[in-house]
This record gives structure tokens, sequence and C-alpha cells, in this order.
């Protein structure tokens, strides 16, 4: 019986092992192919030292616990008052035979000197085209001729599961792959609005940053630009910026240098089935405008706070961080449709789409009050009606200062110091009045507050509890 068990284990063995052998990738030909397109970044900045008094040892970061004591103990001047130099490494790829090569924006962003370092040992001093540090990508360009360069595919051809590879300089080990999977696509980032990253699982570490996503023809698909992690090396979690995305932008760098985006003017927020449910909506689906800034391109088309952006241009948007990377993809000065919904009520609103400032723009917010002698209404605001200066600062607008919040407001995210604005799209006048709108909801039921916080404004589902 053992034998029999046996021969039938080795037959099984001999029979899996071939097939299962073939489902694994071999990279030896993409690396040897490809290998020689990919190049080594070496930066050099020159760092400025202080007056008297300043930091004597610069390289020691604030959260170390000898920088306190070298604060104290150093003598004045010495090396704080000197210039000294950082150096950084990075990857990119030669995407032109020429010598036009791609890489991350934060890897010669602030750069002095640039050095590029082939495949094959050669160095050259490379001249920055132009840096977009919105999407992180930078175009560079070195003396030379006849040089390999990498084959574009696509990344919109990509599918989860699929197997890719990067080659790289970590931790400035020049021309080292990992491999790994698509573990999503068009992933959002904090603070990323205009990049719809693929995450990935292949082993991406400092150095890495700037080069190139392979898939298994030897394709580049992204720019490797990120890593999520609690320690400083890989963790599992690696963001490229897809290739297509950073060609646009090295068009518009060679071509001028910057790069033009279109622009509307808003503040979105994403929606949540409670303000789902607060707005009569069957899906969470769209872009809800949070806020308009004054003279901007949707102000002059009509936007209004509480418009829910279902689609734009024709293209649909499924959440809010579609909205961006469509609106930042659209020619400036064109002419486009958006399709909204507003009070229950779908609508077009024709836009002239502006060009993104260089910089963001700030807006007034009212400034922190002392305490309101009032009680908490019903859902645990105490609040105080806006003084005439800072109605000044809204350009007018009515608004009631959160003086303190408990109870569900506090629940829901609510604090001192926010304005709110409305209730269900209906402008507050007055605390009598916002008192009125809040006790006409039944209780279990949802209302959407939307708040100024600082320079930006939001909307906050509170469910109504019983009480006052």
């Amino acid at each position: 019986m053992i034998k029999k068990l046996l021969a039938v284990s080795a037959f099984l063995l001999a029979f899996t092992a071939p097939s299962f052998a073939k489902e694994l990738p071999d990279f030896t030909e993409l690396y040897e192919k490809q290998g020689p397109t990919v190049v080594n970044i070496s930066t050099t900045q020159t760092v400025h030292g202080g007056g008297q008094g300043a930091m004597p040892f610069p390289n020691v970061p604030e959260d170390d616990p000898l920088y306190d004591f070298f604060r104290r103990f150093a003598p004045p001047g010495g090396q704080g008052q000197q210039d000294y130099q950082t150096q950084s490494l990075g990857s990119g790829f030669i995407i032109s035979s020429d010598g036009y090569i791609l890489t991350n924006a934060h890897v010669v962003n602030d750069a002095d000197e640039v050095i590029v370092k082939l495949a094959d040992k050669r160095e050259f001093k490379a001249k920055i085209v132009g840096i977009d540090r919105r999407s992180d990508v930078s175009l560079l360009k070195i003396d030379a001729t006849g040089l390999p360069k990498v084959t574009l595919g696509d990344p919109n051809q990509l599918k989860v599961g699929e197997w890719v590879a990067a080659i790289g300089s970590p931790f400035g080990l020049e021309n080292t792959v990992t491999a790994g999977i698509v573990s999503a696509k068009g992933r959002a980032l904090p603070q990323e609005n205009y990049v719809p990253f693929i995450q990935t699982d292949v082993a991406i570490n400092p150095g890495n940053s700037g080069g190139p996503l392979f898939n298994l023809k030897g394709e580049v698909v992204g720019i490797n630009s990120q890593i999520f992690s609690r320690s400083g090396g890989y963790m599992g979690l690696s963001f490229a910026i897809p290739i297509d995305v950073a060609m646009d932008v090295q068009n518009q760098l060679k071509a001028g240098g910057k790069v033009a985006r279109g622009w509307l003017g808003i503040s979105i927020q994403e929606i949540t089935k409670e303000l789902a449910d607060s707005f009569g909506m069957k899906n969470n689906n769209g872009a809800l405008v949070a806020g308009v800034e004054k003279g901007s391109p949707a102000e002059k088309a009509g936007l209004e706070a509480g418009d829910v952006i279902l689609k734009f241009d024709g293209k649909p948007i499924t959440t809010s961080s579609d909205l961006p990377r469509v609106v930042g993809a659209t020619k400036p000065g064109k002419d486009a449709t958006v399709e909204i919904l507003r009070r229950g009520a779908n609508k077009s609103i024709n836009v002239t789409v502006g060009e993104l400032p260089a910089d963001d723009k700030e807006e007034a917010h009212p400034s922190r009050g002392g305490p309101a002698k009032a009680e908490p209404n019903r859902i645990g605001l105490i609040l105080r009606e806006l003084t005439p200066p800072q109605k000044k600062k809204l350009n007018g607008k009515n608004g009631l200062l959160v003086i303190g919040a408990e109870g569900s407001a506090a629940q829901a995210g609510i604090r001192r110091g926010d304005v709110v604005l409305a209730v269900n799209n209906s402008e507050v006048q007055s605390i009598d009045q916002f008192n009125k709108l809040i006790a006409a909801v039944p209780s279990g039921k949802t209302v959407a507050l939307l708040v100024l916080r600082e320079d930006s404004t939001l909307y906050v589902p509170v469910k109504v509890n019983g009480g006052k």
C-alpha cells in the first residue's frame, strides 16, 4: 500500500512540477535586453549654512535624541555657518537614443548637479529640461547619441495579478532587478491628485525612484515613484506612475518647460453612504462639490456647493479622485459639458476650463473665537454668529462659528473653529434658523453640514438623534 502511495505521489509530482514551472516567468531575457536602457542618477545639492547659532551638526535630524544635546551644548559657529553638500541617488531610463531620460521630480528637485551613469559605466552631466512636481516626473538630457532606449507599453492593458519587474539602483546597487505582480490599478494617494497610480508588490527601495516598471513583454508601463513604509524600506506596497501619464508630461516639458493642466476652481470630496442618503441619492457615485472659488471657471459656469459631478466632458466620474485627473488632462480653454446632480435633479452645465495656477491660492477663513454663552443644540453644537470682520473674510456670506462640539456632531468630526455654512444645501442665516432646520429632521436621519475648516470646505454627515 505504501509503495502504491509513493508511486502515485511521484507521478503527481512529475506531472505537476513542469506545468507549475511553466507558470513562473523568466526575467533573464528582459533583463539582458532592457538593463542597458536603465541609468543611475546621482545628484549634489549645496546647502547654505545659517548664521550665528546655527546647528553645527546639520546631518543630525531633529527627531534624533542627540539633536537637542548638540543644539544645547555645541559651541556656536563652526560647521553651522559653513556651506555643505548633500548627495542622493535615484534611477531613470532612456526614452530616446539622443539622450532624453525620464526620472522622478523628487530625484532631481533642487539639485545643483545631476550625473547620469549608464550601464556601460560612462558618466554624463545631465541638464534638467523640466520638472513637474504634481506628477513627480522630470525630463533630463545628456549629450550622447546612439543610446539604447526603452520600448513603451500601454498601462491600460495591464491586469491586476499580472507579473511586472523593476530595474534600478536600490541603495546605490546599480542594475538591480526585482519582480512582483500588479496589486491594483488607478490607485489614488493622499495629496496626489493627478496620477492614477499602478500599485505593485515589486520590491522598491530608496534608489529605485525614477526607474522603469516593465511588463513581461519588456515594455515600460510605469515609473516607480513611491513606497508605503513605516520603516523607510520596502514593505510590500509600491506605486508607479503610468507611462502614458509620464509621457504626456514629458512632451509638455520638452516643448515648453512646464505642464499646463485644466482647472475648475472647486474643492471636492468623496460621497459617503451617509452623504448619499442625506442627498437622496441611489448610490455614492460622483464627486461632491464642497466649495467654489470666487472668480473661478466653476463659479462663472454656475457650479455650486452641493452639486454632485457625475460626468465631465463625457467621462464618467465614479469617485472624487477621478475628477482632478480628468480635468487636469483637459486642455485649458476648452469648453466642456459637466453633468451634475443638483437637489435631486440631473442638469448639464457648460464650462470653459481654466489653467491650473502655478501655486495654490489661499482662501480667506474666519478667525477663532472665544467661548460662547450657549447650550448645545440637538446635534451637540454650540454656535455663535460671525462678526462683521469674519463675514468679510467670507465675502459677506453668513455662517455659524462652532465654539464647541459634543454628541453626534463631535462623533462626526465637527470641531471647534469650524464654520457651518449650510444644512442640506440650505444656506445658514442665523442660529435660530439653523436649529429650526435641524428640528425638522426626523430622529435617526442624517443631515449634511457644509463646513469651512481653515482654507477648505467639506460636507460632514451628522446623524440627528433625539433631544432638543
